[in-house]
């Protein structure tokens, strides 16, 4: 298929390109490079540097033969978004272009602006210029477990029977992101249910938990063809920062008593997920949910999962139990269900002793590089 990536220079949106070229497919790569400059302004970059997109398709190509497009421009702008279309017309999209920081949204008025405009635009433009240059293309939009909050009642995939006064309709499940980048998913999630409905637009609209990981099989061993690996508040996933606070001595930071707990899954389940997603497309006029990830854990067990890592690598792993500067439930109910990625064929890696000795052993390759200074930002919900 003819696969279009937006965001393709992120954490996920690089590896996703060079899986989805790896598997035969024609992939354009597209990004304006906005997670980049907030980092650079906000002074915390990424473990190791990373080449610019261009690049990193040229070493893609030198490594497997195969060859990624790339553009680098805004899909907010509507100029720009439209002669994408023109030029390539895909069969599926796939759409990680948002800022994608839950502690940068909230960490004051213009963070909060940007995030808001940023991602509803990009989102908006998108189901535009499906809708005008290429109406059967199935839109893949990576969403966020984040979006349910963590209600205490099972959370279904997406959708929810109801039954009220002896009538029964089936709707979307509650929302109650406990961010504003989570409420911006939770917006996305509305327009494409509304224009699914309005234009019969075919969504995948993905419910994903944290990430963790650096290497997949397409890059595995060479640095060159790393995603960033970000282990500061602001953009980094949980277990990656704590990772890297193990290796450079630093307390892990868990936030008041530890019990949040959340879905994970391996970077490399993140890549099948988006390819079974892109080869089983969803019917026109429907709009698709999965709950992707793999295990749930709490806070708590991952701090020990790791401390246990560092024990087995003769490093001592002290753990702080910080004020919590979000807004959250630190002990709750959590039962998601999540059987529509198996059901398409998704290969779980779970968080094995093994799986994390091997990361924490490639982190350790890059100490030197470590910033402990920009660990913790302490961005508080309730400025």
């Amino acid at each position: 298929m003819k696969v279009l990536v937006l965001g393709g220079d992120g954490y996920l949106g690089w590896p996703t390109s060079m899986h989805l070229s790896a598997h035969g497919h024609e992939v354009m790569a597209v990004d304006n490079y906005l997670r980049r400059r907030l980092s650079r302004e906000e002074d915390s970059e990424a473990l190791f540097e990373v080449p610019n997109l261009h690049r990193r398709a040229q070493l893609w190509q030198e490594k497997s033969g195969k060859s990624i497009a790339v553009r680098v421009g805004d899909i907010c702008d509507w100029d720009f978004l439209a002669g994408l279309f023109g030029e390539f017309r895909p069969d599926a999209l796939i759409h990680y272009a948002e800022q994608p920081s839950a502690p940068y949204s909230m960490k004051n008025r213009a963070a909060a602006g940007l995030t808001l405009q940023n991602n509803v635009m990009a989102t908006f433009n998108v189901i535009q210029a499906v809708h005008e240059f290429a109406p059967e293309c199935h839109i893949v939009k990576l969403g966020t477990m984040g979006e349910y909050g963590t209600p205490n009642i099972d959370i279904e995939e997406g959708w929810i029977d109801i039954e009220h006064k002896g009538r029964r309709q089936k709707f979307l499940f509650p929302r109650a992101a406990g961010s504003l980048y989570h409420t911006t998913k939770v917006l996305d999630t509305d327009l494409l249910w509304f224009y699914v409905r309005t234009w019969g637009l075919r969504v995948t609209d993905l419910m994903q938990g944290p990430v963790y990981g650096l290497e997949t099989y397409e890059n595995r061993g060479d640095e060159s063809l790393y995603p960033f690996f970000n282990y500061d508040e602001l953009w980094g996933t949980v277990i990656n920062r704590f990772l890297v606070q193990a290796v450079a001595g630093y307390p892990l930071t868990v936030y008041g008593k530890g019990g949040q707990t959340r879905g994970y899954l391996d970077l490399r389940d993140t890549l099948q997920c988006l390819r079974l997603s892109v080869e089983h497309p969803a019917q026109a006029g429907e709009l698709r949910i999965f709950n992707q990830f793999v295990e749930t854990f709490s806070v708590n067990t991952l701090a020990e999962m790791v401390q246990a890592s560092g024990r087995r690598h003769g490093i001592e792993v002290k753990v702080n139990n910080l004020p919590n500067p979000r807004k959250e439930l630190e002990e709750h109910y959590y039962n998601p269900a999540h059987t529509g990625l198996l059901e398409l064929g998704l290969q779980p890696h779970r968080l094995t002793p093994e799986r994390m000795d091997e990361m924490l052993s490639v982190i350790q390759r890059y100490k030197d590089r470590i910033r402990t200074d920009c660990i913790f930002r302490n961005v508080r919900w309730n400025r």
